[in-house]
């Protein structure tokens, strides 16, 4: 699975813990829903989780084109090179996933996540070469907490991740 820690200058920074931005809270809320007692993102990273966006180019609307999330994920690209070999990926969400399907299909590889409803397709096993990836939804955002049955799955899909990391 992929987190990011605060550099020194949080004030600055999205994912500060200072003022508890909505994407900390709602992240750290999914993994205690999962059993997974943690409340500070250097204890996602203690666990050898690494979160990021796939998305690194400024949202200018409300959904993100097509042509944005292709070109973003040249972005993503340099930065999962980073780790080359994760145990696990998660995918929260549309765009992540097919942010890398476009990453994968530019290296000649089939897509890893096949079009669909995440909650048709999340309890299948995806492989990315070695590693196991995990479709979800988007554990960020205010409907986090209305969309009850959504953070049921998010927990599962954390929890089964977690599992996976610690075996």
């Amino acid at each position: 699975m992929i987190a990011e820690a605060a550099p020194s200058d949080a004030a600055d920074y999205f994912y500060a813990e200072n003022d508890a931005p909505l994407f900390l809270q709602t992240t750290l809320q999914a993994f205690q829903d999962a059993g997974i007692p943690i409340t500070s993102l250097q204890e996602l990273l203690d666990l050898g989780v690494y979160l990021t966006t796939a998305i690194k180019c400024g949202k200018t609307e409300y959904s993100i084109k097509t042509a944005t999330i292709k070109e973003c994920s040249h972005l993503l690209e340099r930065e999962l090179s980073l780790f080359p070999h994760p145990p696990v990926i998660m995918l929260m969400g549309d765009v992540a996933k097919r942010s890398l399907n476009y990453i994968v299909k530019r290296r000649g590889e089939p897509h890893v996540i096949p079009p669909g409803s995440t909650y048709k397709i999340r309890t299948q096993q995806f492989f990315y070469r070695t590693q196991r990836v995990f479709p979800s939804y988007l554990q960020a955002g205010p409907s986090f907490f209305i969309e009850k049955s959504k953070r049921r799955m998010i927990a599962e899909d954390i929890r089964a991740t977690v599992d996976l990391i610690r075996s």
